[in-house]
């Protein structure tokens, strides 16, 4: 991600779906004027999804997910559809194309995507060499209640209609309004403490503090950074306390023993437990961090890849903190990336990173699977602020 770009996470999702040889790829040319997407008459042409960055008039940014045919077959062809499901945790509006009139497929990703509560725009592609068309449309219009966009991507016919039924599909929670809410305002001074450690990549910042100054600076609000252990030396430089203090959810505890007494209190990572995920259930879920033993099974699930480093908050800091507490035998099992067990029953408790490299659609899935199986989850900065006995004296939101 560049300094003047929408980061990945914050753009509108679009995944096209439908069997192969539908015309998906050639959709994703002709919707955006460009040939971003690889283009061929054989079959299986689009292995892995294939994400593209665009900008589309009336939306704004967006990334378009070019998927495998889900009628793939052989064994790679199942791998490649087991890839294509797991687009759709990503997708916020879903393209379903067909290029046939073989129908049943798509109507079974449909089902997937509405209990999802993903929007779905059916799309009958190849307009001008499908025959029965008309037919096809009325049968589609009667499964689903809606009509089907009748589009050519060879021609480019009907491009303007499907701008138009995305505009008209855009998610109301596509993205939290705010990732401070209500906690300050224009003219407020803002303090952020943020420590720059092995995980901090050099001569940048991470993702969640950059998105944050970017917010105060646009909220008008006066930005005040430090790093923890210069924490007392940027305080005594201000003629008043900070209205808010936004740090770094490691130094949680170190920065509410020092803060004054009328500022406000929170942390990157609970900002965006809100921000991408749900708050409300990652507060409730802390409770289970009281309830587990040695015979415990905790699963820590990372949204980056990077490779483990010697102060990592998931892989190191947080096991740590948990065996500390409650005994060596802890189980924690750690995944990262797109890697998350479709079965959480064996675990007690998920603890989830802020998502920050995540849109808000994927993070919400994961909560809302953890929540259907019946199992606790939080983030990373509301379990350090439990297990730090803070977390009902900081300011949620």
């Amino acid at each position: 991600m560049s300094l003047t770009s929408t980061p990945r996470s914050n753009r509108l999702h679009i995944g096209i779906y439908g069997k192969r040889n539908s015309g998906k790829s050639s959709l994703i040319n002709a919707l955006t004027g460009q040939k971003i997407a690889l283009v061929s008459d054989v079959a299986g042409t689009t292995a892995d999804p294939v994400y593209k960055y665009m900008e589309i008039h009336g939306i704004g940014p967006c990334m378009f997910i070019d998927t495998a045919g889900f009628d793939d077959i052989g064994e790679l062809g199942e791998m490649r559809v087991g890839q294509t499901r797991k687009a759709m945790d990503k997708t916020d509006i879903a393209l379903i194309v067909w290029g046939d009139t073989h129908t049943e497929e798509e109507y079974n990703w449909i089902d997937a995507f509405k209990k999802r509560n993903t929007p779905v725009i059916p799309i009958i592609n190849k307009s001008d060499i499908l025959t029965d068309i008309e037919l096809l449309a009325s049968e589609i219009k009667a499964r689903l209640g809606v009509p089907p966009l009748i589009v050519s991507a060879k021609t480019k016919e009907g491009m303007d209609r499907i701008r138009e039924a995305l505009i008209r599909s855009l998610p109301k929670d596509h993205e939290a309004e705010s990732i401070t809410g209500n906690l300050c305002a224009d003219g407020d001074l803002v303090m952020l403490v943020m420590p720059q450690d092995t995980q901090a990549p050099k001569g940048r910042l991470i993702l969640p503090q950059v998105q944050t100054i970017r917010e105060l600076l646009d909220k008008k609000c006066i930005v005040h950074s430090a790093t923890a252990d210069r924490f007392d030396e940027a305080l005594a430089c201000l003629a008043s306390p900070p209205r808010l203090i936004i740090t770094d959810s490691q130094v949680f505890k170190t920065i509410y023993d020092k803060k004054p007494p009328e500022s406000k209190l929170t942390s990157f990572s609970v900002l965006f437990a809100a921000y991408k995920g749900d708050l409300d259930y990652f507060v409730a879920g802390a409770r289970a961090l009281d309830c587990l033993t040695e015979s415990s099974r905790i699963l820590i699930a990372e949204a980056c890849t990077h490779a483990p480093l010697e102060e990592d908050i998931g892989r190191e800091k947080i096991p740590s903190m948990l065996r500390k507490r409650v005994g060596k035998g802890l189980g924690v099992d750690i995944v990262a990336g797109n890697d998350f067990p479709q079965d959480l029953t064996p675990y007690n408790l998920v603890i989830h990173c802020g998502g920050c490299m995540f849109n808000r659609k994927h993070v919400l899935s994961r909560v809302e699977q953890a929540r259907s199986q019946g199992v606790p989850m939080c983030n990373y900065g509301v379990t350090i602020a439990h297990l730090s006995g803070i977390l009902d004296k900081i300011d949620l939101a």
